[in-house]
């Protein structure tokens, strides 16, 4: 009987003795230990992400600045084209007159009664 009334004592004592080490691991000022362990050992890597991620940001702020500058210039290319082509007419129109010039200037060397413009 004294074996067995000391097994019950000492399964009683290992169950209080689990059941404190279970309240101490789970006390809140332990749990508020561990979090602020993790958030020293963690917090150091999360400021470089958010260094990292501000410095991909500003990159692509920049990027996108580019590209919308140059969309807006291609528009403004395609939207002057009107002027290219009006100014492209004056040209050929220009050139047409010029031959004509030459060509009335060989004749009128040709033909001693007009006058010539030199």
């Amino acid at each position: 009987m004294e074996e067995a009334e000391m097994q019950l004592k000492g399964k009683k004592v290992t169950d209080k003795f689990t059941e404190s080490v279970y309240v101490l691991a789970n006390e809140p000022s332990v749990a508020l230990y561990r979090l602020q362990e993790h958030v020293r050992r963690s917090l150091p890597e999360l400021a470089q992400h958010k260094s990292d991620m501000q410095s991909w940001e500003e990159q692509s702020q920049g990027a996108i600045y580019t590209v919308e500058y140059a969309c807006s210039a291609v528009k403004n290319l395609m939207d002057s084209s009107v002027h290219f082509r009006s100014i492209e007419g004056l040209l050929k129109q220009a050139i047409s007159i010029k031959d004509q010039m030459n060509s009335s200037q060989g004749r009128s060397s040709a033909d001693p009664n007009i006058p010539s413009l030199a």
